[in-house]
């Protein structure tokens, strides 16, 4: 055989080496749930399992994770877009069915998962590119702390967000007692403790998001963002500025709770749950009573945690909250009200969950006290 062949053939081997290689890398983008491109100036992270409402697992977080990190640090890339494929859901929460299976048999997903997706929420919050989240469709849970840690969030009005955790004996986690806190008022405390759910622009103007667009502008809004000549913060925020402009679709109509807010202050203030509860039963009002209801159905474990994790996040950074999150939820793992709300909201759907303790009043100071303790060598670090 010539050189010239042997060249030839040398080169055909390599070159059918590297499309194998190329074809593993996207299969196994695909099978992960997660795309992650390279678009003019962007990383571009499509959350890509839409059947599932986008669900985050444990893969999709084992392949944003490294991928952020590295745009992080590249010349080129100058900003990263993370959205949600299908047109559903931006990511309707962690894959909690799989978490659920780990933690009755001891697996260690039960801890790798939370230690893993709070280290991505971390970097989300830390990232030193602007991070913009577009955030149509439903979005809730691991969906929040995939998007509200970033700079830029953006809400279309098929947007649905929720921070629904007491309801399956677990607590508004990946850093919800960092942002929430945060919110005006009470207002983050009243959407932990109830799961009260926003839509639409009222996401925006609960402080979830930072900007509101409409749904049918957000192709053309991604066009002008990756084609930005090496944009800064301020380059991103002009644009997205320009097209919520542009978006007027809700404008006329007041925030949901805007004739609440003054009652959510006032009636969700108190040093305890059950303080809470003793205020909106002595309310009496139509709005007090609706989310007296709401709470009754609560975990009593999980309302408790909850109001202690938003009192002591107000004053620590997120690094601290999710260090202090871990916690929790590797107590939620041990306990049984999460076995429980997931079987009674998720795979039985009865809507009836038996939560042990049953009431506010049994759930001990002590027991809640047990849960914020550190897991020695086991505590997440970053």
């Amino acid at each position: 055989m010539s050189l010239t062949a042997l060249t030839s053939a040398y080169r055909l081997r390599t070159l059918c080496r590297l499309q194998i290689i190329q074809g593993h890398m996207m299969s196994s983008q695909v099978d992960s749930g997660v795309l992650l491109e390279k678009v003019g100036c962007a990383g571009v992270i499509t959350l890509n399992r839409p059947k599932a409402l986008n669900a985050l697992n444990m893969p999709m977080v084992q392949h944003i994770y490294p991928q952020l990190k590295k745009w992080e640090s590249d010349n080129e890339t100058d900003i990263v877009i993370i959205r949600g494929a299908g047109g559903k859901a931006f990511c309707a929460g962690g894959d909690i069915r799989a978490v659920t299976e780990a933690g009755k048999v001891g697996d260690p997903l039960a801890e790798d998962f939370f230690r893993e997706e709070y280290t991505l929420n971390h970097a989300i919050g830390t990232c030193r590119k602007p991070y913009i989240a577009l955030i149509g469709g439903i979005t809730m849970g691991g969906g929040v702390g995939l998007s509200v840690h970033g700079r830029f969030r953006v809400a279309t009005e098929k947007t649905l967000f929720a921070m629904p955790e007491t309801a399956i004996g677990l607590f508004p986690d990946v850093g919800g007692g960092y942002f929430l806190p945060r919110l005006q008022g009470q207002l983050g405390l009243f959407l932990a403790l109830t799961g009260f759910r926003l839509k639409g622009r009222d996401v925006q103007r609960a402080g979830v998001a930072t900007h509101f667009v409409e749904s049918e502008k957000i192709p053309e809004l991604e066009k002008e963002l990756v084609d930005l000549k090496s944009p800064s913060a301020e380059d991103v925020s002009r644009v997205l500025d320009s097209y919520q402009n542009q978006s007027a679709l809700g404008a006329d109509k007041p925030f949901v709770l805007e004739q609440h807010m003054s009652d959510i202050d006032r009636l969700f203030s108190s040093s305890s749950v059950e303080g809470i509860v003793q205020n909106l039963k002595a309310d009496g009002s139509e709005f007090a009573n609706t989310q007296a209801k709401m709470l009754s159905r609560m975990s009593p474990t999980s309302l408790k945690i909850t109001y202690r994790q938003l009192q002591a996040g107000a004053a620590l950074s997120l690094q601290d909250v999710l260090v202090m999150e871990y916690r929790l939820s590797q107590a939620c793992m041990r306990g049984c009200d999460f076995y429980e709300g997931v079987r009674s909201v998720l795979i039985d759907k009865d809507q009836n969950p038996k939560w042990n303790p049953s009431t506010l009043e049994e759930v001990s100071e002590e027991s809640v006290e047990q849960c914020f303790s550190s897991l020695g060598e086991k505590d997440l670090t970053f």
